[in-house]
């Protein structure tokens, strides 16, 4: 699969999740068999660059190609201008912001508010598009069904941004006004499909390898994006595409590899964030993988008393050596990803619309 002239690995993608998608989790993701991963969104205020939160989003040290930056916003000169300020910080791929339904963002009329103003989304896709391509820089697009049950226009919309020049679409199965609510629907994806001739990603509530395979039959999608079932289960994708290839299940992780990857990643976490803001903001991937693991709970709520990352990493290291002791594989399923949080609503990033 391409987008553009940019080869990927394969059909499963790890989708941009704000306070969630860090370059620590991405590379986490890709290493574990995700052939495709989109950053947090990033702002399209300029005034914003320098801070701290945007500077981390705009650092790709080491992350592996391609570079994929989403940027979100409603003007559709700052919107270009953020695309060239990504492409000049390493970005290979410009994704725009059409999907995040949460409020602090569609209240400035961001995110997937632009759906209600077809004019506008237009014109913000053209200009992007039109700052990207001196570059080489192809622009991808992820949006929702439609604002709600009664304006379900991603059909119609796919149909004009694949004319302004989108290389790439996904759609996410539900509406704005379902945010995370309900089932996604995929028969509105499965038209998408039929309506464009760019490659198209199907997203939601894919949780495991037989949804996966029953996702891309059912919409004919050439890949799918998986956002909240991999959080504290990176390594979903390589179940995914073992199942994919084979028809059969992979062997969950051992613990001892669960271990080694979450100290991992924890290490590069605090590097990135530093010991205040690390060893607080951590404490949400801690939880993912110990949710529905014995003593889980309890080790949760202690997880929150600790503030020195040398603890934390001596905790959760402790924590998995005594799992280790009784239980030699990870359990096998999705429980950890039910109870996961969606995409964060974010400050900056709501603060995108002007």
């Amino acid at each position: 699969m391409q987008i553009g002239p940019i080869a990927l690995e394969n059909r499963l993608f790890v989708a941009p999740m704000a306070g969630v998608t860090d370059r620590p989790f991405r590379t986490l993701c890709r290493a574990l068999g995700a052939g495709y991963a989109v950053s947090e969104m990033v702002t399209s205020r300029k005034d914003l660059w320098k801070t701290l939160k945007t500077s981390r989003r705009a650092d790709h040290t080491g992350e592996p190609g391609p570079i994929s930056v989403q940027i979100a916003g409603t003007d559709a000169a700052m919107m270009a201008e953020a695309a060239h300020y990504n492409i000049d910080r390493g970005a290979q791929i410009i994704d725009i912001n059409m999907g995040c339904p949460a409020k602090k963002v569609c209240n400035k009329w961001a995110g997937s508010a632009l759906m209600r103003d077809e004019p506008l989304a237009l014109a913000i896709v053209q200009a992007v598009v039109a700052a990207a391509a001196p570059h080489g820089v192809p622009v991808t697009l992820k949006m929702r069904t439609g604002w709600s049950e009664d304006h379900r226009n991603a059909v119609k919309l796919a149909r004009d941004f694949e004319a302004a020049g989108i290389q790439m679409l996904t759609v996410h199965g539900r509406t704005r006004e379902q945010g995370y609510k309900g089932a996604a629907e995929y028969d509105t994806i499965a038209a998408v499909k039929a309506a464009v001739r760019v490659p198209v990603v199907a997203n939601g509530d894919i949780t495991s390898p037989e949804k996966a395979r029953d996702v891309l039959a059912a919409t004919g999608a050439d890949a799918v994006m998986i956002g909240r079932a991999a959080q504290g289960r990176p390594w979903i994708f390589r179940e995914i595409a073992h199942f994919l290839d084979h028809g059969t299940h992979r062997a969950p992780p051992r613990v001892a590899e669960v271990r080694r990857l979450l100290l991992d990643h924890l290490q590069e976490h605090y590097a990135l964030y530093g010991e205040f803001s690390g060893v607080r903001t951590a404490r949400k991937h801690i939880g993912w993988y110990v949710r529905d693991l014995p003593g889980g709970e309890a080790f949760r709520s202690q997880m929150n008393g600790i503030e020195d990352c040398a603890l934390q990493l001596r905790a959760v290291g402790d924590y998995f050596d005594v799992l280790a002791a009784t239980t030699q594989r990870m359990p096998a399923g999705n429980a950890a990803a039910a109870g996961a949080q969606g995409e964060e609503e974010d400050e900056e990033a709501a603060s995108a619309a002007h």
